[in-house]
């Protein structure tokens, strides 16, 4: 593991209810724009964080595959889906540039908070666009590199909107004119065409 991979002896910090006042949820999701019945890939899930608000937004005739490397993360993740009484996650253990969902499974494709942790971030955009739909949606969520650093990876990690910008359109993903920014974070997003 990497020094910006996110560990997992840390996943308690991704349940710390203070993340809600400054990302919250809902606002992410509301950005996104998924009717009911929406499938989703949650790529770096974690424990949760967004999945279960998705998976509750977008009811029984939805689908979450909720992706991410670590089997810690995942067994945290089902746990919490259990207790909220979800059915529709299916959770995937695998690396975000080798998600092995099936071709064109998915409406959106979220990356919340892990962009920055990735090498190859063409790879990971290619993924993408094999597991979306044609007019599908790449959704970039990562700390933003001109705030102080009072949560989330030090400075040096962070990696600029239009710098994630150039990377989705180098992809071929038709990118956002700008991004939302919310205190800590950047959200862009990218159309597949």
């Amino acid at each position: 593991m990497h020094e910006r991979r996110f560990s997992p002896s840390q996943m308690h910090r991704l349940e710390d209810p203070d993340r809600l006042n400054w990302l919250p949820p809902q606002e992410i999701l509301a950005c996104l724009s998924l009717p009911p019945g929406s499938s989703l890939a949650d790529i770096g899930a974690g424990t949760g964080y967004f999945t279960l608000p998705i998976a509750a937004a977008l009811g029984s005739t939805g689908h979450v595959y909720a992706v991410d490397v670590s089997s810690e993360m995942l067994a945290r993740l089902r746990e919490r889906v259990a207790e909220a009484g979800l059915a529709n996650v299916e959770y995937i253990e695998a690396e975000a540039s080798v998600t092995t969902l099936p071709q064109e499974c998915c409406d959106c494709a979220l990356l919340a908070n892990v962009w920055h942790e990735f090498d190859d971030h063409a790879a990971v955009l290619a993924e993408a666009r094999r597991i979306l739909r044609p007019g599908g949606q790449v959704a970039l969520l990562d700390w933003r590199p001109d705030v102080d650093p009072v949560h989330g990876p030090p400075l040096e990690h962070r990696i600029s909107a239009e710098s994630a910008r150039l990377s989705l359109a180098q992809a071929g993903f038709a990118p956002a004119p700008s991004p939302r920014l919310f205190p800590f974070s950047w959200l862009l997003t990218g159309v597949r065409s």
